[in-house]
């Protein structure tokens, strides 16, 4: 009996084979390079972690094939090339799994944590393909606050970090002080780059995720906003058209909802 899961990536494969098709496929889809589709890849991993976000497994499944297609359009491309395709890919992360894991798939018994040995090991392979540099491999493409938070991480395992959080604290009065006294625009620029670094470094030193961090202030944020245009057209008003002291009564209103609902 055939494997239904294979026959459904061959059958994506074939798909995806078709529309590519020089004379027969679709002319959007013969057109796209890697560069015109990474945005539209980078987008969908995005909309898989929003469904997540929101608990929405149907979403979630359709997001997930979404996401697949990326993969296979961006290996379609590379084969046409004659670089390398889907097989290729499947192998190469099949392959970087069971190396990474040797305490399942090998004869290794470390009882490391297994992050130490994941960092470990992806070292090494850095390493092996010439990357010795402590910040060698992080994304460019990574958002910014997270990449932040990658970059210190790295300098820090090289010792290259504050002993405690007063450190990056202090640091961040001083890029504030810096940022006010700025004179020009691309000064301001600059220094405000400096005072969202060090405000990451600060978060990363009490342990908590800036980008977890902000991704729930925007929520929150966003709720209230939604809540306080409900309760100003409820009671007849344009919310736009009502003075800063009346918005923020209406915010008040919508924290002091939502306390009341979380107990």
């Amino acid at each position: 009996m055939s494997d239904p899961n294979h026959s459904q990536i061959d059958r994506l494969l074939a798909i995806m084979a078709r529309l590519r098709h020089p004379s027969l496929g679709c002319e959007w889809d013969r057109e796209q390079t890697f560069a015109t589709i990474a945005p539209y890849t980078i987008e969908e991993a995005y909309e898989v972690a929003d469904a997540i976000a929101r608990g929405d497994l149907n979403d979630l499944r359709s997001e997930l094939g979404d996401l697949l297609l990326q993969v296979v359009f961006h290996a379609r491309i590379a084969e046409e090339a004659g670089s390398f395709a889907f097989a290729d890919v499947v192998a190469g992360i099949s392959d970087k799994l069971e190396l990474r894991h040797p305490h399942i798939f090998g004869s290794e018994t470390s009882h490391a944590p297994q992050t130490e040995r994941w960092e470990a090991i992806k070292a090494a392979e850095r390493s092996a393909g010439g990357q010795t540099g402590a910040l060698d491999g992080v994304a460019l493409a990574l958002p910014a606050l997270l990449r932040a938070e990658k970059l210190q991480k790295r300098a820090a395992r090289v010792g290259f970090d504050w002993p405690d959080a007063e450190g990056p604290r202090a640091k961040i009065l001083e890029e504030l002080d810096e940022f006010e006294r700025a004179e020009t625009g691309e000064e301001r620029l600059e220094e405000a780059g400096d005072l969202l670094f060090a405000a990451v470094n600060y978060l990363r030193a009490n342990g908590i995720a800036p980008e977890e961090a902000l991704r729930s202030a925007n929520g929150k944020f966003e709720q209230r906003f939604r809540a306080m245009e409900l309760a100003a057209s409820a009671a007849g008003h344009d919310f736009a058209e009502l003075t800063l002291n009346e918005q923020e009564g209406y915010w008040q209103a919508a924290k002091a909802l939502e306390r009341r609902e979380a107990s």
